[in-house]
């Protein structure tokens, strides 16, 4: 097969400008899109407040037009605006110019396709790349036309309506936006909220003047942390960089594993109509899977990434997915992730049941103490997961899943370890029933067995 540029990825474009990724590459795409994915019609297009970001949404848009096809530019916004917009304006198709939680000097795209079905490798993606890398493209018979939409309202009315806003109890949110897209939509929000919100790195600043916008990495939690406690809030909420994914922080400043996010959303959707269906990842599943069956709900498996996900997801007509690295999806959301309807639905379980966060998730926290995600720089994720393979397959008493990487279950504990799909790193989860202090000897014991690798 014909290699692709290095940014191209599994379930998206990204990479460092201009080596990796530049304008010229961004218009390529953005014809071989026109031509392999749509026939005609209009497609919208949105970018993040990276410094590169208006430069490759104008080539993108220029790509788009002189294949024919008609253009409208959102502007700065979240990659979710482009999800809702695509499917909300009945567009062809939806193109957003960013590289999410990279540092700064990296961008991308994220494509989409009528109803904002994600366009993955194993869904177009490799095939735009080949024609994007062959530069031969078909005159178009028109030249498009571009209009500007900067409207955000029928977006913050789709969010809104995933809550009863006259059962919110007046609260106070810590928001860090980290200085990514999240901060003009908090405040579009806090207009109809009975919430006040204290912020950190509000204002988008593709300069990124706090750090990466990545609120998994350490030092993100600890400020998030920090600010929770400094101004009192009742719950805190970060975002990364096109604040497609957010992270919760209780009022102690402690950080809720999006594991236990999934579990508590997949609980209180399932709990709507006996029989709902509930799409998760393979990494970390035991509370989960217990929620959801306890209130009549049929969880459901699949792979890890955004593309697997909502593919599952249309197939199963599932109320809600989600997976642990704190990705959301919903059906009425056009079966799209969102960054900004989890911490409004936590809000309102807090809200209707008079608990705090700390107080919905400690039980959870307790009988499923997990690893969290934990990454390893080793020469061959692949040859690391055979070797994990190699030294469980035959233990007594273990079961084993290679539907999404490796994931081996004993009675009392089970792990995943998967080849990332979008970075040469090994990644592992690993969870136990009840034995907070077993986690750390496990995960240094799965160490033992890959650590020749090289970590």
């Amino acid at each position: 097969m014909m290699k692709l540029p290095a940014s191209f990825k599994a379930n998206d474009i990204r990479g460092l400008v201009p080596g990796d990724f530049n304008a010229d590459l961004a218009l390529r795409v953005a014809r071989s899109f026109a031509e392999e994915m749509i026939s005609g019609g209009m497609v919208v297009v949105g970018r993040d407040a990276r410094l590169e970001s208006p430069g490759l949404a104008t080539a993108v848009i220029r790509g788009l037009v002189e294949s024919g096809m008609d253009v409208v530019d959102i502007g700065t916004c979240g990659t979710e605006e482009v999800y809702f917009h695509t499917s909300f304006k009945r567009a062809a198709g939806g193109i957003m110019v960013t590289a999410s939680h990279n540092p700064k000097g990296y961008n991308g795209m994220k494509l989409v396709r009528e109803g904002s079905i994600p366009v993955g490798s194993e869904s177009g993606l490799r095939a735009i790349g080949e024609r994007a890398v062959r530069g031969q493209f078909r005159a178009a018979v028109r030249t498009g036309a571009v209009r500007e939409d900067f409207d955000k309202t029928p977006y913050i009315d789709r969010l809104l309506a995933f809550v009863d806003t006259t059962t919110l109890k007046s609260m106070s949110v810590l928001a860090d936006p980290g200085n990514g897209m999240a901060g003009p939509i908090v405040r579009l929000l806090e207009r109809r909220l009975p919430m006040k919100f204290a912020f950190v790195g509000e204002e988008p600043d593709g300069n990124f003047p706090n750090g990466v916008p990545d609120p998994l990495k350490a030092a993100n939690q600890k400020r998030t942390a920090e600010a929770v406690v400094r101004t009192g809030a009742d719950f805190g909420v970060a975002w990364d960089g096109d604040c497609d994914r957010c992270f919760l922080f209780d009022a102690a400043g402690r950080f809720v594993d999006g594991y236990y996010l999934v579990g508590l959303l997949g609980e209180a959707m399932a709990s709507k109509r006996p029989g709902t269906k509930i799409v998760h990842d393979h990494r970390l599943v035991w509370n989960t899977v217990e929620r959801v069956k306890a209130v009549g709900g049929v969880p459901i498996k699949e792979r890890t990434g955004h593309v697997f996900m909502k593919q599952r997801m249309r197939a199963e007509d599932a109320a809600y997915g989600g997976e642990m690295s704190s990705h959301h999806f919903f059906r009425d959301f056009y079966f799209c992730d969102s960054g900004m309807i989890p911490w409004l639905l936590v809000a309102e379980l807090m809200s209707k049941s008079g608990k705090t966060l700390a107080q919905l998730v400690d039980d959870a926290m307790a009988a499923y103490p997990c690893s969290g995600d934990r990454t390893y720089h080793v020469p061959d994720p692949l040859a690391a997961v055979s070797r994990l393979y190699d030294a469980y397959a035959g233990a007594e008493g273990a079961k084993i899943d290679r539907e999404d990487g490796l994931s081996v279950e004993f009675p009392d504990w089970r792990f995943n370890a998967r080849s990332s799909n979008t970075e040469p790193v090994l990644r592992l989860t690993l969870e136990t029933r009840g034995d907070a202090a077993a986690v750390p000897i496990h995960v240094a014991e799965l160490e033992c067995v890959i650590e020749a690798l090289g970590i």
